[in-house]
Order: structure tokens, then C-alpha cells, then sequence
């Protein structure tokens, strides 16, 4: 069913493409449409989350508000492409070639790795179309905080039980609520993260140009990306992961324009190297650092190291220049203006967060279930071992076996707990099994451990391939990535869940994949003439048939992901193809599904209005909004210290969780009924008559 209101998404598609116009480089760069991208999706997102918060201090969260603010910002788009095309002078960038002469140019090996890149976009498309959110998180507290936005007309906060809908950064969830205004449902929610995840897959062949690779290079470092499975999986949900990697990305590649890549013939001149490292690409550096603090603060690691090399580069260009005070003024000038510019993103909720908790980082509970709380080097050392078992874990049972005992051995040797609270989440312990293609849980060995080489490869030897020129850019790049690893395995306790935490890191990485396979495969195929020092063509030639082996058994985990991935597949029982819009929420638990229907049918036969929610921390909130639109939704328990459940009407309570709980969240006399994990509670005048069930509230 085609949304009422869908015609109004054509506001922000058709200011992308104006902003597209307007923001493509007017010199010759490197990757044209690539670096276009990237600069569009930063100012998108920058808008659309200043825009958010505008909106809400108005209390203009509305349809009419946000298609007002599209106008607006068609308007200006309009005028900055009008502008552009005013100035244009001819000659200022070469013309592309043609999509099929490109084609043909390449080889047919290239060529299949495109089509396999293509055809997982496209059926990860097919599933970010057609099926409905149905993960956990999305119940619980990515979705029902957009509702709770749209019904209150603002992003401030409100009572919960669910602290994750206050205590988690909001920056992807601004974007799915302007869909929610914008469309009326969550038709469209899996476009975020597929168009993410499209994003970093361009801006990673692109950095994979920029580092000096050419263009088989770059459609390896695609090839690696695009196959893991966490990566196909999340592409169709309403997690934040990729949402924050295609920030990272889009940061990433910015700041290697900035601090000088490849250089030789392809190498932009002075007025382009100016333009990319001028006024513009500073603000752009703190749009997207800002848009990566709202997402997810692990990006941060990422960003922070990113940002260190940006600037150690500038002022060593000042410092060959002869003018290093101009360069040190310069730098502290563009700090300050990223550091304004981030402040301006992601200060507005930190500032709520600080506000409700006084603490920017939030409550303890958070902090102590998330991040590390012993940073002593064995505890570290256990921690990064953990997650690489996890990152590595593989359906070969004995392997999957081996490698966690031996990580159990390790820790114990080092005097670890390996399920240690003060390294490990919240109420888990390790191992947990993480081969199986579900997006929460998805390992990725083959891309990971290729990434991992490549790194290795590009911190002792840069110049592989006889890439001397780009030698130093590789070293740092690769040390950048090392650093924001190292970051993430100090800070971050250990997860079940935790692969999907990396794809950021995974993203920063994929370059390196890249350009390590295309000299492994360059060496085969010219017999040395890319430098690669393997003692006989027998052994190049046994290297690149191992490792196109390899490549195929990654290729064939990101196929089957998106074709037996969990919870949305494209074939079997319960495919998106097969179940309809409802069940296809309820998946993981099917269960619930009828008895969240039935439950919200004597709900809405009540005539209540005001109604009252009785929860736990992960429970499913969202269904109820789905249920019940157009009524008030009113928690009756709340983790905010600030924001009390104190309402002047409860007409109706629903209940997730224990009936015990309920029967303790009620006025005295009202009735309760569970249907399995769910339930309702209703006063004596609004009770069905013909319910042979009722139980007395009781208290």
C-alpha cells in the first residue's frame, strides 16, 4: 500500500539532486561523482538534523513543518545550483566517460565483481522495500521514540521505561522521523541504511583511488565491503551501524583530500588541492564529525584520529611552505570552527542528556554496561582477543570450539575472568556463537581477516606494488585505522552483539583490502612487474588462486545472507515475500503478533484515549503505536529522573511483561487480562461484559 503522503518525499529527493549540482568540485579532482556524494550527504544530513531541532524548539514537529522546511531548503538548493550554473566556466572539469565505454573496459573478472556488488545492492534494496522493521531494537526504542517526536511534537524528552529512547543518540532516527512525517509510516525506514550503506561502498572506492589504487583496487575493496554479511544485513533495517559508517566514511575521504593522497599525473593541481583543503572542507569536517557524534559516539574513534592526521598534514605543508605560523593559525581557526560546528549538531541532545543525568555520557547504568571499566593491560588484551573470536566466528563447529577455548585459556593465564562484568555487558558471558547470518550477530571472517592483512600489509610495507609515491598517505591511513581500533577494544566491553559495532572500523579498513588483493592478483597476472616479491610464478600463481577461493566463500556468506539472513530473508517460509506487512514485524517472536491485536481490538472497542503503557527495559513498545494511532500513549513507569509519570488521565493501561507486574501499575478495581506476554487493564464500566477471563487488579 503506496503511503497517502508520499508525494511530499520528493522535497528531499529533489533537494539532493540540486545540492548534488551545486556542491560538484568546479576543478579536476580525483572520483568527481564520488566526492559529490560524499559533500551531498553530509550538508543532507547536517540539515536535516539542524532542521529537526529548529523545528522542535518551535514545537513544529509536524508534517506541515517539516514539508515547510523542505521547501526551504529546496528553495536554496535551487538557488546554489542557479548559482553554480551562473559561474560555470567550460573546461573546468573533464568530461566523464560514457557508463558503457567504461564497461567494456573492463576486464571479465572486474566485471563479475560488479555484478555481484550490484545484485546484492539491488536485493538489499528489494528487502529494505518490502519488509517492515521487525528487529528487537526497533521495537523497543529506535521506532517508538520517533512516535513519541511526532505525537509531542518536539525531540525533548518524555517519561520511560525504556531509557535506551533517551539515553541512545538520536542522529539516524532524526532522519526516519522526517520520514514518518513526511510519508505518514515506516514504508521507507529501510532506505536510511541501504543509502548508507551505498554511501560508504562509493566513498570506499574512492579512498581506495585516493591511497593510489587503480581500478581493480578499488572494485576488490567494494567486493569486501559489500559482501560482509553485517553489511548486507543491516542494509535493509533501522539499526544506526552503517548510518555511522557512512558518515566515517564520507569524513575519511574528505580528510585524505585534505592531507594529500596520490600524487603524480592524477594528482590535483594547487587551485583544486586548495579547494579541497579550503573554508568549505573545513565546515564540511565538522558537519560530518557532528553527524557522526549524534549517531553513534564510536565513530568518534574513527573521527578523533582522522581529524589528528588532518591537521598534523597541514601544518607540515606550512611548515615546507616556509609560512608554520600561518599554518599553526590557521589550524587552530579550522579547529575551532569543527568544534563549533559539532557542538551545534549533537550539543542540542547532549545538553538534554547532561540536563536529565548530569552527565554527559548519561546514567551510570549506561555507562557501566557499556563501556570498560578496567583499562589494565590484560583486561584490554582479553577484551580484543574476545571480539576478534567473535569478528572470526565461523559454522565449522571444532574451529568455532577451539578458537573460544583458547581464548578462555588465555584470559585465565593473564589472571582474567573471561566473563568478567567489569569488560563484558551487561548480564552476558562469553563465548556466544555469531556464524549464523542474523543481524545482531552476523560474523564476517573472510572480509575481516583480508582487512586485517591488509592493514598489517600497509603499516610495514606501503609501497607494495610499486606505490612509492603514495607510500607515506598508506602508512598514516593504515595507522589510523589501527588507532580507532584500539580505541574501540579499550572503551567497549565485550557483546554478543558486538561485530555489528565495528562496521564503521570496517569501513575505514576496506580501502586497505583493496589495495593489498590488487597487488596479490597484479602480481600473478604480470609476473612481477607490480614489485611483489615471491620467489617463483608457481607460487604468485597458487597465492592469487588461494585468494580468489577465499573471495568466493566470502562472496557466497554475503549471498546467502540476504537470502537466508535473519530476521528478514528473501526466500523459505519466511521470506518478506511470503508473510504480510504484520507478521512480518512479529518474525522473532510470532507468537505476539495476534496477541498484541487482540489486546489493542478491546482497547480501541473501549473507546479509551489516554493510555497508559506498562513495560519493561525490552519490551516491544512500537506495535502499540501501530495499534493504536491517533490515541495518547503515556508510560507508566519512567528511568528519567526529570520526567515523572505524572499524567491527569489514564483511561486504559497495556501491559508487556509478567502480569504481576501490571496488576502493580493499576488503580485498585480495574480488571486485567494477559494474552500470552501481553495484556490489558481496564476500569469496571469499561470492561467486556462477555470475558470469561478478568482477573481483579488486586493490590
Amino acid at each position: 500500500m503506496i503511503p497517502p503522503l508520499l508525494p511530499l518525499v520528493l522535497l528531499p529527493a529533489g533537494t539532493v539532486a540540486l545540492l548534488a549540482y551545486a556542491l560538484s568540485p568546479r576543478t579536476a579532482v580525483a572520483a568527481v561523482g564520488r566526492l559529490t556524494l560524499a559533500r551531498t550527504a553530509v550538508v543532507f544530513g547536517g540539515y536535516a538534523v539542524v532542521s529537526v531541532e529548529v523545528l522542535s524548539a518551535l514545537r513544529r514537529l509536524t508534517t506541515a513543518g517539516v514539508a515547510v522546511a523542505w521547501m526551504f531548503a529546496l528553495a536554496l538548493a535551487g538557488a546554489a545550483a542557479g548559482w553554480r550554473r551562473w559561474h560555470d566556466r567550460p573546461g573546468g572539469v573533464e568530461p566523464r566517460r560514457p557508463l558503457a565505454e567504461r564497461w567494456h573496459a573492463l576486464t571479465r573478472g572486474e566485471r563479475t565483481v560488479v555484478v555481484a556488488v550490484v545484485g546484492l545492492l539491488l536485493a538489499e534494496l528489494l528487502l529494505a522495500l518490502v519488509s517492515p522493521p521487525n528487529t528487537y531494537d526497533a521495537q523497543t526504542y529506535h521506532l517508538p521514540k520517533v512516535e513519541h517526536w511526532a505525537a509531542q511534537h518536539d525531540v525533548e524528552f518524555y517519561p520511560v521505561r525504556i531509557h535506551r529512547q533517551a539515553t541512545y543518540a538520536p542522529g539516524a532516527e532524526y532522519v526516519l522521523l522526517h520520514l514518518r512525517l513526511l510519508t505518514g509510516g515506516d514504508a521507507l525506514y529501510g532506505l536510511v541504511q541501504w543509502s548508507a550503506g551505498v554511501v560508504a561502498l562509493l566513498a570506499v572506492t574512492r579512498l581506495t583511488g585516493q591511497l593510489g589504487g587503480g581500478r581493480r583496487a578499488q572494485l576488490l575493496a567494494a567486493f569486501v565491503l559489500a559482501t560482509a554479511p553485517a553489511v548486507v544485513l543491516e542494509s535493509s533495517s533501522t539499526q544506526t551501524d552503517l548510518v555511522v559508517a557512512g558518515w566515517v566514511a564520507c569524513l575519511a575521504t574528505l580528510v585524505v583530500d585534505g592531507v594529500g593522497g596520490r600524487r603524480g599525473a592524477a594528482s590535483p593541481g594547487d587551485a583544486a588541492r586548495r579547494a579541497l583543503s579550503g573554508p568549505a572542507t573545513v565546515v564540511l569536517l565538522g558537519v560530518a564529525t557532528g553527524l557522526i557524534a549524534l549517531t553513534k559516539q564510536t565513530g568518534l574513534f574513527a573521527a578523533a584520529p582522522l581529524l589528528v592526521w588532518w591537521g598534523l598534514a597541514r601544518l607540515r605543508r606550512g611548515a615546507g611552505t616556509g609560512r608554520p605560523i600561518r599554518a599553526a593559525t590557521g589550524l587552530v581557526v579550522s579547529t575551532l570552527v569543527i568544534l563549533t560546528i559539532t557542538t551545534a549538531i549533537a550539543g542540542p541532545y547532549l545538553w538534554r542528556v547532561y540536563s536529565e543525568f548530569g552527565n554527559l555520557l548519561g546514567p551510570d547504568y549506561l555507562r557501566t554496561s557499556i563501556t570498560m571499566q578496567r583499562h589494565d593491560p590484560a583486561a584490554v588484551v582479553v577484551n580484543g582477543v574476545r571480539q576478534a573470536q567473535t569478528l572470526l566466528d565461523t559454522p565449522v563447529p571444532f574451529l568455532s570450539s577451539w578458537t573460544a577455548t583458547g581464548v578462555e585459556a588465555l584470559s585465565r593465564a593473564l589472571g582474567v575472568n573471561p566473563s568478567d562484568p567489569a569488560i563484558t555487558f551487561d548480564r552476558t558471558t562469553f563465548p556466544s556463537p555469531a556464524w549464523y547470518p542474523s543481524e545482531d550477530k552476523a560474523a564476517y571472517p573472510v572480509q575481516a581477516l583480508i582487512m586485517m592483512v591488509g592493514a598489517v600489509v600497509c603499516l610495514i610495507r606501503p609501497g607494495l606494488g610499486g606505490a612509492r609515491e603514495t607510500a607515506g598517505p598508506r602508512r598514516a591511513y593504515a595507522s589510523v585505522v589501527l588507532v580507532a581500533l584500539v580505541l574501540h577494544t579499550a572503551t567497549v566491553k565485550w557483546q554478543p552483539w558486538g561485530n555489528r559495532l565495528f562496521l564503521y572500523v570496517v569501513v575505514l579498513a576496506a580501502p586497505l583490502a583493496g589495495l593489498v588483493l590488487a597487488a596479490v592478483f597484479g602480481a600473478a597476472a604480470t609476473r612481477g612487474r607490480d614489485r611483489v616479491r615471491i620467489p617463483r610464478p608457481r607460487g604468485r600463481a597458487l597465492l592469487a588462486g588461494f585468494v580468489t577461493a577465499t573471495l568466493m566463500v566470502g562472496g557466497v556468506a554475503g549471498a546467502l545472507s540476504v537470502l537466508y539472513g535473519w530476521p528478514r530473508r528473501l526466500v523459505g517460509s519466511q521470506s518478506v515475500l511470503v508473510l504480510d506487512n504484520w507478521h512480518g514485524r512479529f518474525v522473532s517472536r510470532p507468537a505476539w503478533a495476534d496477541q498484541y491485536s487482540e489486546v489493542a481490538t478491546v482497547i480501541r472497542d473501549s473507546g479509551a484515549q489516554y493510555i497508559g503503557i506498562v513495560q519493561e527495559n525490552d519490551t516491544w513498545e512500537y506495535p502499540w503505536w501501530l495499534l493504536l494511532r491517533g490515541r495518547h500513549l503515556l508510560a507508566m513507569h519512567s528511568m528519567l529522573p526529570h520526567h515523572p509519570p505524572v499524567y491527569p488521565r489514564i483511561d486504559a493501561v497495556v501491559c508487556a511483561g509478567p502480569e504481576q507486574t501490571c496488576r502493580d501499575s493499576v488503580p485498585p478495581g480495574w480488571q486485567v487480562r494477559m494474552y500470552g506476554e501481553v495484556g490489558w487493564a481496564l476500569p469496571p464500566a469499561l470492561v467486556p461484559k462477555d470475558d470469561p477471563h478478568l482477573t481483579a487488579a488486586g493490590r
